[in-house]
């Protein structure tokens, strides 16, 4: 390695240390620097690295990579991004252990008796076994006057349960165990007991109806929910006032679900030439926006923009299997069409980047573009945006980008291994993952929002989600339900859940929005023509 090099590589180390340090992340990712550095070291003394990586993961191709400096000019990294929704490499998912979505609710369920010749185990929750009958579990839902299910087994029953019964007839079985063991069917209803039911039938609902408001479309579920209220609003009509701020929040939130903006409907398809496209088709992204920093902000505020419709049940949804207690009919009839588009922009960006880099024609111009977006990977990492930093470095792994080696020897690249190394999908992504838990434990003590935001690598998350779903049956052989399964979908689920909800600090530029949403991306065939052409150049 030359002298210039350990600079680089020292002075960049230095950089990315100060910079964690400052956004809370430094402890977690200190140690993995310091070997990078040992790493580079190893390498004056000719020991370069290579291995291969039999990791293919949505979003990143299974790939071969032998790596040297790109300093000295050899860049063989070709991972492309691929397919993203495609099954993924063997081995477990790796779980977070961040806190949960939900804290568990303070009142202790009722004793219950085995069904169906179930047998005593130990709760994962109060009063949640670990595998029970579908009926005891929608028991185990349905508030009493003295009895809350937690918000834990809400959340993760909920989301679930559309496995097997269809969130419509959920609804109306639970409001028909209320109506029948309240006695709501009576002429003369018990006050006193009505008043200590009403808050808690009142606050199911309402946490039914935010988490999951597209469960509640069909007239029919609205029909259930002001029937069983308006058998306990004699008792006090406050019950009344409050289903109809509930209804009105439900159909806000439903609205604002229903609308596509811009975001949502971008031109996602690379454009495939025979030749190079004209120029005059195609603006360069630096004339748009020349700061990393500003550029970086708006793929976060697209991002959690696209982030914010996705619901919870889609995760469910996209790797479902064939109840083989249920009837003929699917047991929902929802898509996953807004977790389809965000696999799709990742996609798009990684093509964007890979377009980018190869449409000017001297090396010094593509050069200025490799750093610039170096240097939007590197602040997506400190603002903790691991999906867009994903699809940068995929971007610039592309086979055409890679292989500009005379470009390459022009960039500065000691950062770029920082982030790669942050990146690497060796063990698992373990080193994404102690990132990932260092982000997730500065919004957990943010004093701002900036701090709060968490972006996961998408990809990655859809793997663990598929694992999980294909290393755990669904029912157990006595036909009861998995519900130890269940409980750690939701606990990945609701940490993704949670990550979603927070506010993008950063204003939007419409301008750069624009750009991201409708330029024009080329597919990798005509990338690599692209680059022919600038190898002829040069």
């Amino acid at each position: 390695m030359t002298q210039r090099n350990q600079e680089e590589c020292h002075s960049s180390y230095s950089w990315v240390s100060l910079t964690l340090q400052e956004r809370g992340l430094y402890k977690h990712v200190h140690q993995e620097l310091e070997l990078k550095v040992s790493e580079w070291k190893g390498a004056q003394a000719g020991l370069w690295r290579s291995w291969k990586c039999a990791v293919s993961t949505p979003g990143c191709q299974s790939y071969r990579a032998t790596r040297s400096p790109r300093g000295a000019g050899s860049v063989r990294n070709r991972p492309g991004p691929g397919a993203v929704m495609r099954a993924a490499a063997a081995g477990m998912p790796q779980t977070l252990s961040t806190s949960d979505m939900v804290t568990p609710g303070s009142l202790s369920p009722p004793p219950t008796e085995p069904t169906d010749g179930e047998q005593a185990r130990q709760p994962l929750l109060d009063g949640a076994p670990s595998s029970a009958s579908l009926d005891t579990l929608i028991q185990q839902l349905v508030p009493t006057a003295d009895y809350y299910p937690e918000k834990a087994y809400i959340f993760t029953f909920l989301l679930s349960s559309r496995l097997f019964i269809e969130p419509r007839e959920l609804l109306a079985r639970v409001c028909h165990l209320c109506i029948e063991q309240q006695q709501l069917d009576k002429p003369v209803l018990d006050k006193a007991r009505v008043r200590k039911f009403g808050p808690k039938l009142l606050q199911l609902l309402a946490e039914w109806t935010e988490t999951f408001p597209r469960d509640f479309q069909e007239e029919s579920t609205i029909g259930h929910l002001k029937d069983v209220v308006g058998r306990i609003a004699p008792c006090d009509e406050a019950y009344r006032k409050r289903m109809h701020q509930l209804l009105q929040a439900l159909h806000q939130k439903l609205a604002a679900l229903g609308q596509r903006p811009e975001s949502l409907l971008g031109a996602d398809k690379p454009i495939s030439y025979r030749t190079k496209p004209p120029a005059s088709i195609h603006r360069e992204l630096l004339d748009i926006c020349s700061d990393p920093y500003t550029l970086a902000q708006q793929l976060t505020h697209v991002e959690l923009e696209r982030l914010q419709h996705i619901g919870p049940e889609e995760f469910v949804q996209a790797f479902v299997n064939k109840d083989p207690l249920a009837s003929t009919k699917p047991c929902f009839t929802e898509k996953t069409n807004n977790l389809e588009a965000y696999v799709k922009w990742f996609n798009r960006l990684c093509y964007l980047v890979a377009t980018e880099i190869c449409m000017p024609a001297k090396k010094k111009q593509r050069a200025q573009v490799i750093e610039f977006f170096i240097d939007v990977a590197r602040e997506c990492f400190n603002i903790g945006n691991f999906n867009s930093l994903m699809a940068i470095i995929s971007g610039m792994n592309m086979s055409p980008v890679s292989r500009l080696k005379k470009t390459w020897a022009k960039v500065k690249t000691a950062k770029f291994f920082i982030l790669e190394h942050q990146m690497d999908p060796t063990g698992n992504f373990c080193n994404y993952r102690t990132a990932l838990r260092g982000a997730a434990h500065r919004s957990l003590t943010a004093h701002s929002s900036r701090e709060k935001i968490v972006i996961p690598f998408f990809s990655l998350l859809i793997k663990d989600i598929y694992f999980l779903n294909e290393g755990c049956a669904n029912r157990l052989p006595n036909g009861h339900v998995n519900f130890e399964k269940f409980l750690e979908l939701a606990k990945q689920v609701g940490e993704f859940i949670t990550w979603k909800q927070v506010e993008c600090p950063f204003e939007q530029d419409r301008s750069i929005t624009h750009y991201l949403h409708t330029a024009p991306i080329f597919s990798e065939d005509v990338i690599c023509r692209m680059q022919q052409i600038c190898l002829w150049i040069c």
